[in-house]
Order: structure tokens, then C-alpha cells, then sequence
């Protein structure tokens, strides 16, 4: 099947949020995530630009991105749908938006966003501390992408 990657409609919120809340309690089982909410989608993605991945008619994912800052704030697969090519798409679909760079951050600790990201041409440039733990910064040009 094709993933398709088109901008948020307000339809997708329920879903995306259950979606947020789900994979981030399944990716940060190092951080107490009892007080993680399904509103937390809303906060998160604020003032943003989301981009959402569908995939045979069902929602797999989302990136949510400062366009001004080409600032790669989000993304989110849904568990089960991982490893069959939203995340790359949706991360594709971002670079489209950036200008020749772009940044995020990613927990230490989630070691398999890292390593997704270093595979994308992401480069490690800094690290940082956050309330959710140290952080790497990482940074994209288009000159990264093999």
C-alpha cells in the first residue's frame, strides 16, 4: 500500500490524540506516563502545521512542524504500524517544508528515534537537558540525504 501524507483536518483529532497518547506511552517507558492525557495532543501541536500519515484509509501517524523555525517538533507512528515506511514519509513530507535545514530534538533515551533520524541524514550537534530527560539536537541539511 501507499502511505499518503496530507495536512491536518479537524477530523483526525480523536484519533491523533489517542494515537500521541498511545505511542508516547509506549516510547517513553522510562518516564512515569500516568499523567499523560489524550489533551496533550492539543498542547503539543499548537499553533503548528500538522502533517498526517494514512495508510490503506487508516490514520498511521503524524508530524506536527514550526514553519517558521523548520523546527521538527513531532512524530508520532502508531505502534502497530511501525516499520512500514510512515515515519520516513511523514519526515520526507517535512523536509518538503522546511527551508535548506531543519531541526528537533529527540530524547536521549529513545534510542530508536535516534537511530531513525541518523539513518534520514540527521546529524547530531548538541545536547541539552529537558523536565522528560537529556536531549540531542539534531540538525538536517539537504546535503545529509544520501
Amino acid at each position: 500500500m501507499s502511505i499518503e501524507i496530507r495536512l491536518y483536518q479537524e477530523s483526525d483529532r480523536p484519533f491523533l490524540r489517542t494515537l500521541y497518547l498511545a505511542s508516547r506511552r509506549a516510547a517513553f517507558s522510562w518516564l512515569n506516563t500516568e499523567h499523560f492525557r489524550l489533551e496533550d495532543f492539543d498542547r503539543s501541536t499548537l499553533g503548528e502545521t500538522v502533517l498526517v500519515a494514512i495508510d490503506g484509509g487508516q490514520h498511521v501517524g503524524f508530524a506536527s512542524i514550526f514553519i517558521e523555525e523548520s523546527f521538527l517538533h513531532n512524530l508520532f507512528v502508531d505502534p502497530a504500524a511501525q516499520h512500514h515506511g510512515a515515519g520516513k514519509a511523514l519526515l520526507l513530507a517535512a523536509h518538503a517544508r522546511f527551508t535548506s535545514h531543519g531541526s528537533l530534538k529527540c530524547l536521549e533515551k529513545n534510542q530508536r528515534a535516534l537511530t531513525f533520524y541518523q539513518k534520514q541524514g540527521w546529524v547530531a550537534i548538541a545536547t541539552g537537558k529537558s523536565n522528560d530527560g537529556d536531549y540531542v539536537l539534531m540538525h538536517w541539511h539537504n546535503e545529509n540525504v544520501k
